[in-house]
C-alpha cells in the first residue's frame, strides 16, 4: 500500500508489496525492493539503494548528502541489505569520490538517532545502538555490537563479534571477537558471551582466548606477539582473520587495559 499522501518522484523504483506510509518522501535516484516499509515523514533521498524487507521509521534520512566539505556533489549511493531496520531520526549519508558508497549490510539494526558516516562499510548482523556516531569511511565487521553513545573516529575499523560498551569513544581499531570499553577504550577480554550466541563451540572460544592471552598478556609488543600466535598456532580462519586485522591495522590496535 502506497499512501497518496506520501510524495514519490515518479523515476523511482519501487518493488513489489512495499508500503509507504503519509508524508513520506522518496526522491528520483531511488530503489526499494520488495516488501519494505518506509514509515511516516521517513525521507529517502537520491542515491539510496534500499534492499528488501526493510523497516525505515519514521524521521529517518537515508542517503543524505555526505557532511564532508570535500564532497563535490559527485555520483554516489547508500546501499542497505535485506531485512535491516533505520530507526526513528537515523541518518545514513551517501558516499563521496573516497568510496563512492555507503554499504549496510543484511539484517542490521540502526537504533533511534544513530549516524552512519559517508563511505562506511557495515557488515551483516551488526547493531548500532541508540545515538551512535560514526564517522567517515569507517568500517564495522559483521555481528559487532556497538552500545549506545558510542563515538568513532574517521577510517577506524571495528572486528567481527565484538561487543563496545556504552558511549566508548573508538579512536583506534578494534580487532574481532573481543570486549572493548573504559576511557581510553581498552581490551576487556573475549567476548565469549557472544561467540556462544552465534554458535561457537566451546574449543573453538578457548583457542581465540588463547591467541588473545598471547597478544595482550605475555608481556610481548604487538609486533612479537603477532610472531608468536603465526609460529605457535596452527592456521585456522580464527586465527587468520585477527592475525590479518591487526597487520593491516593503519591506525592500531586498543590495548590492554
Amino acid at each position: 500500500m502506497i499512501s497518496n499522501l506520501a510524495f514519490i518522484r515518479p523515476e523511482a523504483k519501487i518493488g513489489k508489496d512495499v508500503i509507504i506510509e503519509p508524508f513520506a518522501y522518496i526522491a528520483a535516484n531511488v530503489i526499494i525492493g520488495d516488501g519494505t516499509w518506509i514509515g511516516p515523514n521517513a525521507t529517502i533521498m537520491d542515491g539510496a539503494r534500499i534492499g528488501k524487507k526493510c523497516k525505515i521509521f519514521p524521521s529517518a534520512v537515508v542517503s543524505g548528502i555526505p557532511q564532508d566539505l570535500k564532497f563535490r556533489g559527485e555520483d554516489s549511493t547508500v546501499e542497505i541489505g535485506d531485512n535491516t531496520t533505520v530507526r526513528e531520526c537515523a541518518t545514513v549519508n551517501r558516499g563521496t569520490a573516497a568510496v563512492g558508497r555507503t554499504i549496510i549490510g543484511n539484517n542490521c539494526l540502526l537504533m533511534a538517532y544513530s549516524h552512519i558516516g559517508h563511505d562506511c562499510i557495515i557488515g551483516n548482523n551488526v547493531i548500532i545502538g541508540n545515538s551512535c556516531a560514526l564517522a567517515g569511511e569507517v568500517g564495522v565487521d559483521e555481528w559487532a555490537i556497538l552500545s549506545a553513545g558510542t563515538m568513532v573516529h574517521q577510517f577506524a575499523h571495528i572486528g567481527a563479534h565484538v561487543m563496545v560498551g556504552g558511549g566508548a569513544k573508538v579512536r583506534i581499531d578494534v580487532p574481532p571477537f573481543i570486549k572493548a570499553d573504559r576511557d581510553p577504550l581498552s581490551f576487556l577480554g573475549l567476548n565469549s558471551v557472544g561467540l556462544t550466541r552465534r554458535g561457537f563451540e566451546k574449543e573453538r572460544i578457548d583457542e581465540i582466548h588463547e591467541i588473545y592471552r598471547a597478544i595482550y598478556q605475555k608481556g610481548m609488543n604487538f609486533s612479537q606477539a603477532l610472531e608468536f600466535v603465526e609460529k605457535e598456532f596452527k592456521s585456522s580462519p580464527d586465527r587468520d582473520y585477527i592475525l590479518e586485522f591487526i597487520k593491516k591495522s593503519e591506525r592500531g590496535i586498543i590495548r590492554a587495559r
